[in-house]
C-alpha cells in the first residue's frame, strides 16, 4: 500500500539549486516518487511512497525546506508516480500576475463551515479549477469559468465579475494552493468579501461526512489515479485533460 501526500507552502526560498539536489537525494534514499516544484515564493508537491518511507522523507524535507510541512494524505495499492522530479520554476502555481499574499488574511473557511457559506444564495461560488477538472465533479451551484489553465482566470474575472454586484465570492480548488493566490488577487481588484475553502476539496472530502457533503462527483488529481472519490480512493471517472499545445 502506498501513501500519497500533497503539500505546499508560500514561504521565501533561496538557494534553490542546492535544495533541489538535496531533495532529489532524499527522494532516492527513501524510494519516494513524484514531483516537487521549487520557486522563490515557496514549494508545491505531490509524492508517494510507503508509509514508513514517507515519514522519513518528511523529516528530511522539513530540514531542507526550513519549515514544518502540512500535508493531505490518501492511499492506493499502486504507486501513482513512476519517477523523481524536482523542478525550479518562477511560480509554484502559475498565475502570471503579481499578488500581495497578505491580502488573503482572514479569507479562510474551515471545511466544517463550508456548507453554510455556499448554501447562502447571495454567495457567488467560483470553481477556480480548469474545465477538464470540473468535468469530473464540483459543488452544486459552482460557476465553471471554463479555463484551460489557471493563468486564464483573471481574464474571466475581468469579463464576468463586478465588485459592485458580486458582494461575496467563495472559491475552491483541489488542495488550496490556487485559492491562496486568487483570493488576494480578487481583493486587490476591489472584491472585499472573498472566502476560500481551507485545504481545498481534498480536505473537505477528508473531514466532512458523506451524508452531509455537498460535493457532486469525483475530484481530479494530477497522478495516475486520475480522480478520487468521496472516500479519497481511486475513482472511476475518465481523464478529460488534453496536452497543452504551444
Amino acid at each position: 500500500m502506498y501513501q500519497i501526500i500533497t503539500f505546499y507552502k508560500f514561504t521565501p526560498l533561496s538557494d534553490l539549486a542546492d535544495r533541489r539536489e538535496r531533495l532529489r537525494a532524499v527522494m532516492r534514499e527513501n524510494s519516494i516518487k513524484g514531483t516537487i516544484i521549487l520557486a522563490e515564493e515557496g514549494f508545491n508537491s505531490t509524492v508517494c511512497g510507503t508509509v514508513k518511507n514517507i515519514r522519513q522523507f518528511l523529516l528530511a524535507a522539513e530540514t531542507i525546506l526550513s519549515c514544518r510541512i502540512e500535508y493531505k494524505s490518501s492511499k492506493h495499492s499502486n504507486a501513482p508516480f513512476r519517477r523523481i522530479d524536482v523542478k525550479i520554476k518562477r511560480e509554484i502555481v502559475t498565475l502570471k500576475q503579481a499578488v500581495d499574499l497578505s491580502l488573503g488574511e482572514g479569507t479562510y473557511v474551515e471545511p466544517e463551515d463550508w456548507n453554510t457559506v455556499i448554501s447562502d444564495p447571495e454567495t457567488f461560488l467560483l470553481d477556480t479549477r480548469n474545465e477538464y477538472e470540473v468535468m469530473n465533479g464540483s459543488f452544486a451551484r459552482a460557476e465553471n469559468p471554463r479555463t484551460r489553465k489557471f493563468s486564464e482566470l483573471p481574464a474571466y474575472v475581468s469579463e464576468h465579475l463586478d465588485p459592485t454586484k458580486h458582494k461575496t465570492i467563495a472559491m475552491f480548488c483541489t488542495g488550496g494552493i490556487r485559492c491562496e493566490k486568487f483570493a488576494p488577487y480578487l481583493r486587490s481588484k476591489g472584491f472585499e468579501n472573498v472566502l476560500q475553502l481551507k485545504g481545498g476539496i481534498l480536505r473537505y472530502l477528508e473531514v466532512v461526512d458523506p451524508s452531509e457533503s455537498l460535493w457532486n462527483g469525483e475530484c481530479f488529481v494530477f497522478d495516475d489515479r486520475v480522480t478520487v472519490n468521496e472516500k479519497l480512493e481511486k475513482g472511476s471517472q475518465p481523464d478529460f485533460s488534453v496536452p497543452e499545445t504551444s
